[in-house]
C-alpha cells in the first residue's frame, strides 16, 4: 500500500505514530503475538458480533465471525473482532425493544471509540440488525452487514411449521382444548431444530431482507439458511469486500440514501414483512438523515402486490425461499414494473440492478408473479383518524379480509395484565363482533413498545371456533404474528394520545381501504374524559429505563431517543494518556 493510503486510514491515527502514543497503541495491540506491519498500513476492520449464549438466534456467531476474519485476511486487511450488546428476542424482558437504542449506542461508541477503518455487523434476532444499523449509520464508516440466517423448517409430525407462527396457532388451540399438552411439548422440539433466527417471515428475516434490500448486505443474505456453507461463503466475501470498501471510502451515508430507503418500503410490503420493519427503518432513516414518514409506507407500498408465500401471510418458510430464488427474484420482479430504484449503489460497488436483472425464480409457487400475486395490493397500511392522529399500522396480508371494514364494540385493557386476568373468565362481555382496545404499552407505556399487540382472543371464543377479532394496540406484535391487528397506535395512550381516552361501550370503526380508525365520540366528551385522566405511574425511577422513558419518541418517529436522531460520523478522538 502505498503512502497516501496509509495516511488516509483513520486507524493510522493510532498505529502510524512515531511518538509517545504511537509506541503505547501498538505495545500493547503486540500482546496478542501480532507483527507491526499486520496492523500498521493496513485497513484495520471491526467484526461486530452479537453472539452471546443468552441470545439463541445469534449462537452461531463465531463460526461466522472467523469466516469473516479469513476474508478481511485474504484481502490484506487487519480483522479485529469486539462484541456489543446482544438482543435476544425470546429471553429478555419486559421487552428487547426497550434496549434497541442503548445497543445503537453501544454500537456507535464502539467504532468511533476505537482505530477502525471499516465494520462488518453481525446480526440476526430481531432488534441486534436495527440496533447495529442505527448505531454503524451514526458512526458512518465503511459498513456490511451480515445477517446470521434463519433457522431450518420446523417439521412436527410430517408437517411444516413454523417459529412464532405456529406457537400462537398451537397455543390457542391448546387453550380451546384441541391440543394436548404432551402434543404442545413435542411440537416445541420439532419448531427451532437448528441455530438460526425464526423461519418464518418475522421480523429477523424481514429485517435481513432490509439489509439486503438497502443495499448494506452483499446479494442472498436474507435467506441463506443459517447452516447451510453458503452463508459462511457469504461471511467470507463479506470480509473481503469490506477492505475494498475502505479503500473507496464507500461509507455507510453513500448506500443509505432515501431512494434506497423507497426500495426497501417497496420490498417490505412484496414479501409481507414485518411491521415491526416499519419503526425501524424509520429509526435508521432518521440516525442517516433521510426524512422517512409514516406517509411513504402507505404511498409507496399501497399498491405493490405480496409475492412472496410464507408464514404468517402464507405457508412456506425462509428455507424455501432461498431454494425458490430468494430476494434477488423479489428485487428483480420490482424493477421490471418500474418499482425500484434501480441505480442505488450497494455494499459490494455495483448498482442495485446489476445484482438482481438475470435472477431466475425457481419456484413459482413460493415466489408469485406481479401479474398472479400471491396477494393483491398488501403493502403495510398507515391508518389515521380521531383514534390516532399520529398514525397506526395494519398488515392486510396477514388479516383477515371480512373484518377490515368492521364497527365493533370496544372491550377495553388498561394493561397487559388486566388483559390475562381476565380474558379466560367466560363472564366478560365479549363476543366476535367487539374490538379489543390494549394500553399503555406503547414506547413510554410499557416502557420498551413490547410485542403484546396480537392479543390472545377469549378463551369462550375460541371454544367456537373464532381465529380472529380486530385489535387495537399502541403496542408491536411479533412478524410472526397474525390477524386484524391494528399497531403502533400514536401518540401512546401513556403519553395521553387519543387511545387512552377509549372506554368500554364506545363504537370503533376500522376502515383499512379508507385508512381510517375512527372513535365514534364526539369532542366534547372526549375532552371531559382528557379533564379527568391521570397519566400512569412511570415504570422507572433511575437507570436506562428513566432515560428511555424521558427521551423516547413516539412510533410514528422510529421510537429512537430524541438526542441520537442524526449522525456525528468517526472523527479520530483525543488521545486517551
Amino acid at each position: 500500500m502505498n503512502d497516501d493510503k496509509k495516511r488516509q486510514l483513520r486507524s493510522q491515527a493510532w498505529f502510524g505514530r512515531q511518538d509517545k502514543m504511537g509506541f503505547y497503541y501498538r505495545s500493547f495491540l503486540k500482546n496478542s503475538g501480532f507483527p507491526q506491519d499486520q496492523f500498521e498500513g493496513r485497513p484495520v476492520i471491526g467484526i461486530c458480533n452479537t453472539w452471546s449464549e443468552l441470545n439463541p438466534c445469534n449462537s452461531h456467531f463465531r463460526t461466522i465471525a472467523e469466516h469473516v476474519r479469513y476474508g478481511v485476511l485474504d484481502a490484506g486487511g487487519f480483522p479485529l473482532e469486539f462484541p456489543v450488546s446482544s438482543l435476544g428476542e425470546v429471553t429478555m424482558r419486559p421487552t428487547a425493544m426497550l434496549f434497541r437504542n442503548l445497543a445503537a449506542m453501544d454500537v456507535e461508541e464502539a467504532i468511533r471509540a476505537h482505530p477502525l477503518d471499516g465494520v462488518v455487523l453481525l446480526m440476526g434476532c430481531d432488534k441486534t440488525t436495527p440496533a447495529l444499523l442505527m448505531g454503524a449509520t451514526s458512526a458512518d464508516l465503511p459498513t456490511i452487514g451480515v445477517s446470521g440466517g434463519p433457522q431450518l423448517r420446523g417439521v412436527y409430525r410430517g408437517k411444516y411449521i413454523g417459529s412464532g407462527t405456529n406457537i400462537i396457532s398451537m397455543s390457542e388451540q391448546l387453550r380451546a382444548g384441541e391440543v394436548t399438552l404432551q402434543e404442545f411439548h413435542e411440537a416445541e422440539g420439532g419448531m427451532n431444530r437448528s441455530h438460526g433466527h425464526c423461519m418464518t417471515m418475522g421480523t429477523a428475516s424481514t429485517m435481513a431482507s432490509m439489509v439486503e434490500a438497502l443495499g448494506v448486505g452483499l446479494p442472498e443474505n436474507a435467506a441463506i439458511p443459517a447452516t447451510d456453507a453458503r452463508r459462511n461463503h457469504l461471511a467470507r466475501m463479506a470480509g473481503r469486500r469490506i477492505v475494498e470498501m475502505v479503500h473507496e471510502d464507500l461509507v455507510l451515508s453513500k448506500i443509505l440514501t432515501r431512494e434506497a430507503f423507497e426500495n426497501a418500503i417497496r420490498v417490505l410490503a412484496a414479501i409481507g414483512g414485518s411491521t415491526n420493519a416499519v419503526v425501524h427503518l424509520l429509526a435508521i432513516a432518521g440516525r442517516a438523515g433521510v426524512d422517512l414518514s409514516l406517509d411513504d409506507f402507505d404511498r409507496l407500498g399501497r399498491d405493490v402486490h405480496c409475492l412472496v408465500d410464507l408464514m404468517p401471510s402464507g405457508q412456506f418458510l425462509m428455507e424455501d425461499f432461498y431454494y425458490a430464488g430468494g430476494l434477488p427474484v423479489v428485487l428483480r420482479t420490482l424493477g421490471e414494473r418500474g418499482l425500484l430504484n434501480k441505480d442505488v449503489l450497494t455494499a459490494n460497488g455495483r448498482p442495485l440492478w446489476e445484482n438482481v436483472k438475470d435472477a431466475p425464480c425457481w419456484n413459482t409457487s413460493v415466489i408469485t408473479s406481479f401479474d398472479e400475486p400471491f396477494k393483491a395490493d398488501a403493502g403495510i397500511a398507515i391508518l389515521r383518524g380521531n383514534l390516532a392522529p399520529d398514525g397506526a399500522v395494519i398488515k392486510p396480508s396477514a388479516a383477515s379480509p371480512e373484518l377490515m371494514n368492521h364497527t365493533g364494540r370496544a372491550v377495553v385493557f388498561e394493561t397487559i395484565e388486566e388483559l390475562h386476568e381476565c380474558i379466560d373468565d367466560d363472564d366478560l362481555d365479549i363476543d366476535e363482533t367487539c374490538i379489543m382496545v390494549l394500553k399503555n404499552c406503547g414506547p413510554k407505556g410499557y416502557p420498551g413498545m413490547a410485542e403484546v399487540g396480537n392479543m390472545p382472543l377469549p378463551q369462550k371464543l375460541l371454544r367456537k371456533g373464532v381465529r380472529d377479532m380486530v385489535r387495537i394496540s399502541d403496542a408491536r406484535m411479533s412478524g410472526t404474528a397474525y390477524g386484524t391487528v391494528v399497531l403502533h397506535v400514536a401518540p401512546e395512550a401513556a403519553a395521553g394520545g387519543p387511545l387512552a381516552l377509549v372506554r368500554n361501550g364506545d363504537l370503533i370503526t376500522l376502515d383499512v381501504a379508507a385508512r381510517s380508525l375512527h372513535l365514534h365520540v364526539d369532542a366534547a366528551e372526549l375532552e371531559s374524559r382528557r379533564a379527568a385522566w391521570t397519566p400512569p405511574a412511570p415504570h422507572a425511577a433511575r437507570g436506562y429505563a428513566k432515560l428511555y422513558i424521558d427521551h423516547v419518541l413516539q412510533a410514528d418517529k422510529g421510537a429512537d431517543l430524541d438526542f441520537l436522531v442524526g449522525r456525528t460520523g468517526s472523527p479520530v478522538p483525543r488521545d486517551n494518556h
